[in-house]
């Protein structure tokens, strides 16, 4: 049977960095022999999580489940069912967008445990984050994107199994930059970058779909 590998595109487009390169992991997943499928958040209308604690009553009826019912309910299931999930977002003022932040706290808190330390959560799901970002490299490490990565691995990892991300840097955003008052960016670096590094960075994402769905690349 093949393995099911779900990706999650947290950005408002469909043809950008954040969603060529998820596009990119499905290809490679797919060419270790899974199954993919790429939800379009912003297709969705959901809420993050509303504190209802249902998910955590004695009873048990609701572990590792929500009960909340919208356009992210049947999105849930398939990630609990899956073999492997992808995650991408572009970073927005210093964090993922907030349709991803919304998802990881349904996901996260539906499975953490109120009772032991941990997660209630038996199975085992690996997960790779793939993040989009304006700043370079330098940048990252100077405003200490590192710390919001360590945070996304230490709350996922409530779902059994090893995670991984990637960072792609210094994106081009427009296809036009004359149109928009951006003169702090360098249009020429950018294009630059564009043309070297974002080849890289799609090979890298390949390469990461290939890892999730349990095979390596030659």
């Amino acid at each position: 049977m093949k393995k099911k590998i779900i990706l999650i595109n947290g950005s408002p487009r469909k043809k950008a960095n954040t969603a060529t390169l998820l596009q990119k992991a499905a290809e490679g997943a797919e060419s270790a022999g899974a199954k993919t499928d790429l939800i379009h958040l912003y297709d969705l209308e959901y809420t993050g999580c509303v504190s209802c604690f249902a998910c955590k009553r004695k009873d048990g009826k609701y572990n590792c489940r929500c009960v909340v019912k919208d356009d992210l309910s049947p999105v849930l299931k398939k990630i609990m069912k899956s073999d492997g999930l992808i995650l991408g977002s572009p970073i927005y003022l210093g964090d993922v967008t907030g349709k991803i932040r919304c998802l990881l706290e349904r996901l996260v808190f539906m499975n953490l445990s109120y009772d032991h330390p941990g997660s209630n959560f038996k199975g085992s799901i690996p997960v790779s984050f793939i993040y989009t970002m304006n700043v370079d490299a330098a940048t990252l490490q100077e405003w200490g994107y590192s710390y919001l990565f360590g945070t996304h691995q230490k709350y996922l990892s409530l779902l059994g199994g090893t995670f991984e991300y990637m960072a792609a840097t210094d994106t081009y955003q427009f296809k036009n930059y004359d149109k928009y008052a951006a003169g702090k960016f360098d249009e020429a670096h950018k294009a630059k970058v564009r043309e070297k590094q974002f080849p890289v960075d799609c090979r890298n994402a390949f390469e990461l779909g290939v890892r999730i769905a349990g095979a390596t690349v030659d």
